[in-house]
């Protein structure tokens, strides 16, 4: 049953991303990037609604009074990366456009990595660290001067469940740089959706956002600790099972 509930999901994401995906590339030469921004949540919502349907994963949110508020207040979010699930959830919750921080090889994706290509993402190339630590401050500052808040996965790929990565500055660096808030977040997506495996499983997934962190004044490494110590500590609330 959990192959045949997997196999329709998938299903379900080729059906819908394959006519999204063109029509947000023909429609991209004639409107502006927020509009643009908003049609592919849309996708987003769809591919959730999927999700909860089709496998039986439904999502519990806390902390959403935590985001910045305001037209103008910046802000860069720090996630525990676990699952192609937050990718496609987490701006579903969000008041404002997101510039994710990715490796350029995903815009080789049919439909999908064109429609990103074309929504002013932040691609890197992750085999010259110290170009992509450039890219990043360069093109997260254009991207936060344009009222987007930039999101990033700061150990740097998905980690398995219960497992923690290294968790890179590049995030903090790019905060203190321009005084931008630090939102950090945690995801209990692979208890549900694994890092590997096509199999997935029916069951709740917390997303907690933790209270904005202060960059002004604040040392990278310093300020990336006290993310991580945050985000590892609400991992083991809200999945205690993983770190037994």
């Amino acid at each position: 049953m959990l192959l045949i509930r997997s196999i329709l999901h998938m299903a379900w994401l080729l059906i819908t991303v394959i006519p999204w995906g063109l029509t947000l590339v023909l429609i991209s030469l004639w409107v502006r990037r927020t509009t643009l921004w908003w049609f592919a949540v849309n996708w987003f919502r769809l591919v959730i609604w999927g999700t909860r349907v089709f496998l039986g994963v439904r999502v519990r949110v806390r902390g959403l009074e935590h985001l910045p508020a305001g037209a103008s207040t910046p802000a860069i979010l720090l996630s525990k990366h676990q699952s192609t699930l937050e990718t496609l959830l987490i701006p579903t919750l969000m008041p404002r456009p997101l510039a994710f921080v990715f490796k350029r090889e995903l815009l080789r994706i049919p439909f999908f990595g064109w429609s990103m290509a074309r929504l002013d993402m932040i691609h890197i190339d992750r085999e010259s660290r110290a170009l992509a630590m450039k890219h990043v401050i360069e093109q997260g500052k254009r991207r936060l001067a344009q009222g987007t808040w930039v999101i990033m996965f700061p150990e740097g790929t998905r980690i398995a469940r219960g497992q923690t990565g290294t968790y890179q500055t590049a995030g903090t660096r790019l905060a203190v740089e321009t005084g931008a808030p630090v939102v950090p977040i945690a995801v209990s997506s692979g208890k549900c959706w694994p890092r590997q495996g096509f199999i997935k499983y029916p069951g709740v997934v917390d997303v907690s956002i933790g209270p904005a962190i202060a960059s002004v004044g604040r040392e990278p490494k310093e300020l990336m600790r006290e993310v991580q110590a945050w985000i590892e500590a609400e991992m083991r609330r809200i999945d205690p099972e993983a770190y037994l």
